[in-house]
């Protein structure tokens, strides 16, 4: 009788032998392998990194009151919450300052919105900044590419839908509390999904440039991705 194949695994090689075992030694051999087989999840790679921020979407509820709307900023978590009271309006996972430039902390209050804003210093002027939210002078919450660390030079770069949802519910005066950590962190925040963009190629700087990049993001839509 043939001997089956058997998917690959550790103990392929010692199976390819069985042949010559008894019929003992047979069975232990396969249970063997089947059970570091189910342990080793098929002997397959494992899938690394999360899903892109522009597969972000998330869900938002409309305030009674937009003048109670406030922004908490978790740093070390790297996540964000529009709050009316105790109320979560909308969660996001969001990128902060790396370590040599962190975002600043403490408590401050948006006093400048600028939906299609670009860098005007350089390296990279013209670099569009869309749905800005200015709490510091030069620093602001805005669209950018995330990634799953701090990486920032102290901006606050949002998944696009995000940054537009959001960009919707403050005004010029909202508070932002900006910690290490947030109470929500805890209970909505770890349900939030892993958010990694830094395996995605940059679009051509001839696309950012153009006013093209602003009208996709009303769409809540860049490039390719």
């Amino acid at each position: 009788m043939a001997t089956r194949k058997l998917p690959l695994c550790p103990f392929r090689l010692a199976l390819e032998h069985l042949v010559y075992m008894g019929a003992g030694m047979k069975r232990i051999a396969l249970l063997l392998c089947s059970a570091t087989a189910l342990a080793l999840t098929g002997c397959q790679t494992p899938r690394t990194g999360g899903a892109t921020s522009f597969a972000y979407d998330p869900a938002v509820q409309s305030p009674q009151n937009p003048s109670n709307v406030q922004l908490k900023l978790s740093t070390g978590a790297q996540r964000l919450y529009v709050v009316e009271g105790d109320k979560v309006l909308l969660a996001t996972p969001v990128c902060v300052g790396k370590p040599g430039t962190p975002t600043p902390q403490g408590n401050f209050r948006i006093y400048s919105k600028v939906a299609e804003r670009r860098r005007a210093s350089s390296p990279g002027a013209g670099y569009p900044m869309t749905y800005w939210m200015e709490f510091q002078p030069a620093y602001g919450l805005h669209w950018g590419f995330v990634k799953s660390v701090p990486a920032t030079h102290g901006c606050v770069r949002m998944p696009l839908k995000a940054a537009q949802k959001t960009f919707q519910l403050v005004r010029n005066g909202t508070p932002i509390n900006i910690a290490h950590s947030q109470p929500m962190d805890a209970t909505i925040g770890k349900s939030l999904p892993r958010i990694d963009d830094s395996h995605l190629p940059d679009p051509p700087m001839s696309y950012l440039l153009s006013p093209q990049v602003f009208a996709d993001a009303r769409q809540g839509k860049m490039w390719r991705f």
